[in-house]
Parts: C-alpha cells; sequence; structure tokens
C-alpha cells in the first residue's frame, strides 16, 4: 500500500481546505442551517469538500469519497473519509478552533490520519504502524495516570434538546469534580489527546467524519478508543470513548455512573 503517496495526497488536500476557510474568514461569507438553527453550513464547507474530492478523484479515480457535505455514492475498497471544516460553528463567530479532517481506509480499516488545524497552522499526522507527529515531531499521549485533575473534553449534538444523553454523562464527571472543556471539534480533540494537551474525551452521535482521522492519530500516538461499555469502536457507532489509556477505565466507570 502507498501509504506515502496516499499522505502527501492528504496532506495537499488539507491544505487546499485551509486556504479557502482562510479566503473566507477574511472575505465573509453566506451561511444556513441543516438540521437545527445551530447546525451550520458554509460555503468554506461546501468550497473546501468540493476542492478535496476533485483532488482526490483525480489521482485515484477508483477511490470512494465519504464526506459531510456530499455523502457517498458508491462502495470501493479505499475511502476517503472527509470532514471538510469540523466546528462549522466556531468557524462562523470566528472562535479559533476548527479543521480539516481526512482519514483514508482500506479494506475496512482506518489507516491513515490528517487533521489541520487551519486557524493555528497545527498539523497532525497519522500513518498506520508510522507513529503519529504534530508539525513533524512525534507525538505521545499523556502520562497521567489518574482521572481526577485530567484534563477531558466532550461534544453535545445539535439536537441535544431532543438527544439529552450526554448531559447525564456530563453531569457525572462534573459530579466527581472533573475538569470537562467543551471545545466544539471533535477531529482535534482526538488530536490533543493523542499530543497529550487532553488526557480524555467522549462524546455521543458522532459520524465518521468526525472520527476517522483523529482516531488513526490518537491510536499511532499510544491512546485508546473504545465504545462506551469498553468494546473495540468502530466508525459510525453511537458512543466513543477516548483516552490515554491509563484512565480510560476510570472514565468509563464515571461515565456510567459507578
Amino acid at each position: 500500500m502507498e501509504l506515502r503517496l496516499y499522505l502527501q495526497t492528504a496532506l495537499e488536500a488539507a491544505f487546499l481546505a485551509q486556504g479557502i476557510h482562510q479566503y473566507y474568514q477574511a472575505k465573509g461569507f453566506s451561511q444556513s442551517s441543516k438540521s437545527t438553527p445551530t447546525d451550520l453550513v458554509t460555503q468554506a464547507d461546501q468550497e473546501a469538500e468540493a476542492a478535496i474530492r476533485e483532488l482526490i478523484t483525480s489521482r485515484f479515480p477508483d477511490h470512494v469519497v465519504l464526506g459531510e457535505e456530499q455523502g457517498q455514492d458508491r462502495e470501493g475498497s479505499f475511502r476517503w473519509i472527509v470532514d471538510p471544516l469540523d466546528g462549522t460553528v466556531n468557524y462562523a463567530h470566528g472562535f479559533p478552533f476548527y479543521a480539516v479532517s481526512i482519514g483514508l481506509e482500506a479494506q475496512g480499516e482506518v489507516v491513515l490520519g490528517v487533521v489541520l488545524d487551519t486557524a493555528r497552522g497545527d498539523l497532525f499526522t497519522a500513518t498506520k504502524g508510522g507513529g503519529a507527529y504534530l508539525n513533524g515531531r512525534p507525538i505521545r499521549v499523556s502520562g497521567r495516570r489518574e482521572l481526577l485533575g485530567s484534563l477531558l473534553a466532550t461534544g453535545f449534538s445539535y439536537d441535544v434538546h431532543e438527544d439529552p444523553e450526554n448531559v447525564t454523562y456530563f453531569q457525572r464527571a462534573l459530579a466527581k469534580g472533573l475538569v470537562v472543556r467543551r471545545p466544539g471539534a471533535a477531529a482535534l480533540d482526538l488530536a490533543y489527546v493523542a499530543a497529550g494537551r487532553l488526557d480524555g474525551f467522549w462524546e455521543v452521535k458522532l459520524n465518521p467524519w468526525d472520527v476517522a482521522a483523529g482516531w488513526r492519530i490518537l491510536l499511532e500516538a499510544g491512546g485508546q478508543v473504545t465504545g462506551l461499555e469498553g468494546e473495540a469502536y468502530r466508525l459510525g457507532q453511537r458512543y466513543l470513548v477516548a483516552s490515554n489509556g491509563l484512565i480510560h477505565r476510570a472514565l468509563l466507570d464515571t461515565l456510567h455512573g459507578r
């Protein structure tokens, strides 16, 4: 498998998206709502995904692209999983925590991940068996062993008023005195756990494009990603719990109210 070639393509696609994000931040942009008034889409989302798709399909016409804005129209052994702008609400408000996320799935396994923080310029990359990197330097998860004192993050779905399950988990964490942030971009949350900036992260109802790239980056950095019961995580499942591995069981216990 030509992982080096695929990684180069992912990097070029990510920097294309960054340029589009920056252009519309400077020029101004139109926006509209999707599922709820807070579920936004902007010109930057749409044009970034179109540019990423065009680059990938021009080089690998037999590969499939799954993107947040345009979905997926066929099946294939190689699938690029793309969030052209993770953290759209942050982007729309000028809050500098958003990213482009690009993962590559080969025969059902995510083997490559690129997450580019387009506001700060932080570039997180990983390939299967090749380690995880931030701006070209190797990264590892934190060595924190105690849940109390760890820095955690979570997120909430756009329809939290209809599906408030994660509010329960959030309350359980706060009741234990845990420190929890809600930055608003899952791809970066996972990358931050990989880099040791966060010790753990959980969320409910994430989509494959929110997770794929950050998942591979975190695994390569020595972290752990499971479902709510500690089972192996798979793309598209309802629950995701990620950590440095050392606090994982304690985090699961907390979410269960134990």
